[in-house]
């Protein structure tokens, strides 16, 4: 239960991210003015699907702290790398992000770097 645990905050992290960065992308560039940034910000944030994305926060911290109440945290933090190369490869696929050989060597680094830290 502990590891599914885990891999629900990992899927909800990459879900806010993803979620948040699809609506920002249909808002557009940040507007210049103090008070315009305020509206665009509020806009963004009383969004129903970046309401659902900061909810979904709210359940990977609650699921974070369950995993963690059986899990020691240098047995489970590694594995929320895993986030890191999923958000890479979606963003890529769903938003046409450049998909470079040093990100792609980062990410590698990064699957390395998990399996040692999980001792595979």
């Amino acid at each position: 239960m502990a590891w599914a645990c885990v891999a629900v905050t990992v899927v909800l992290t990459i879900y806010g991210q993803i979620v948040v960065k699809w609506q920002v992308l249909r808002h557009g560039h940040l507007p210049p003015g103090l008070h315009a940034k305020a509206a665009f910000l509020v806009a963004i944030l009383i969004n129903p699907w970046v309401l659902s994305a900061l909810a979904g926060a709210f359940v990977a911290a609650l699921a974070w702290m369950a995993a963690l109440s059986k899990l020691e945290l240098s047995q489970a933090y590694p594995f929320t790398a895993m986030s890191f190369v999923l958000v890479l490869v979606l963003s890529a696929v769903l938003f046409g992000e450049s998909l470079t050989s040093a990100k792609i060597a980062g990410v590698l680094l990064v699957v390395a770097g998990l399996a040692v830290g999980a001792g595979l």
